[in-house]
């Protein structure tokens, strides 16, 4: 199934999902909606909610309450992001200036809190207090994992488990909740549950091992960011990490990142990776998690919901931005 026959086949409830984006966004206060909605109408793939309404047709399918997840997971979503280009100091997203940018570190960080607000209040309408629970508990491990990479910063010494760990919390758990939260909502199976929650964790790893592939492979344009972003804000990812187990290149990387010196070469040290065997590595890797988010559906009965599902796989490790 291509993509666009997927985000074909889900239009209608794709379109509700976007109205009750903005109808949660909207704000008597004209400034903090329009830092609110900066990002929204910044556009993105709405993978969250994808995830979600694909989850539900293992259930029974309801799309009001799949609008409420799906809702809430793609605002808090947002909110991280509004949030990290903060922290990050970034100054575009999507081609597009960030809220920080647009607004100020004041209004954005106001912003990334309403959205946050927004969120909740969207997922108090669930009646199934366990969504409450898991999701809580998913929120604490993303700054979990937002402490961890603060923390890592310009660390060699750290390991590739480390950076798993850290991408698991800060990426991969919200997709795995969208493909958990949707059955869940349409009291889908126990053991259908845990499949899409597996192929959730492995699709997620997927997509963020493969956007850190991207930030050293793709161009300023496509990305909608400068080429080489996290290294150069300090953010090791798989590419380097692999690429530093080879003796001369961690050395010469150690140099460029001046260790040792107060000379930074940074666009060398990015060239260091592009040019060396990490970002192949790191290939392998998002392919054997993509293998197993695969695997992990098939006990699933067979029909539109599956195959999109595996589309999407298929997607993650195909993506050029």
């Amino acid at each position: 199934m291509e993509m666009s026959e997927l985000y074909s086949h889900l239009g209608d409830d794709l379109g509700y999902v976007e109205q009750r984006l903005q109808e949660r966004l909207h704000s008597p206060d004209r400034r903090l909606e329009g830092a609110a909605t900066h990002l929204l109408t910044a556009g993105g793939k709405r993978l969250r909610p994808v995830f979600v309404l694909l989850a539900g047709q293992f259930g029974d399918y309801d799309r009001g309450r799949l609008g409420d997840v799906a809702v809430a997971l793609e605002l808090i979503h947002m909110a991280t992001l509004v949030h990290d280009d903060v922290i990050d100091h970034a100054d575009t997203r999507r081609g597009q200036p960030t809220v920080k940018a647009q607004f100020g570190n004041q209004m954005a960080m106001v912003a990334g809190d309403y959205i946050f607000a927004q969120a909740l209040e969207t997922l108090a309408r669930l009646p199934d207090t366990r969504a409450h629970r898991i999701l809580s508990r998913a929120i604490w491990r993303m700054v979990e994992g937002e402490i961890e990479q603060i923390r890592d910063l310009f660390r060699l010494d750290q390991t590739l488990l480390a950076y798993l760990r850290r991408i698991r919390r800060k990426t991969a758990l919200l997709i795995e909740m969208s493909c958990t939260l949707g059955a869940m909502a349409t009291g889908a199976d126990t053991s259908v549950v845990r499949a899409l929650r597996r192929y959730g964790y492995g699709t997620g790893m997927a997509f963020q091992v493969i956007d850190d592939i991207l930030d050293f492979t793709a161009t300023e344009e496509r990305l909608g960011k400068p080429v080489g972003n996290d290294l150069r804000q300090g953010n090791l990812t798989a590419p380097v990490l692999f690429a530093m187990r080879d003796p001369s290149v961690r050395k010469k990387l150690e140099v460029c990142l001046g260790y040792g010196s107060e000379t930074f070469n940074m666009d060398g040290a990015i060239e260091l990776v592009r040019s060396g065997d990490g970002v192949a590595q790191a290939q392998r890797l998002a392919t054997s998690y993509l293998i197993k988010a695969r695997a992990s559906l098939a006990p699933l009965a067979d029909g539109m919901a599956k195959d999109a599902l595996l589309s999407l796989a298929d997607f993650v490790g195909q993506r050029e931005y």
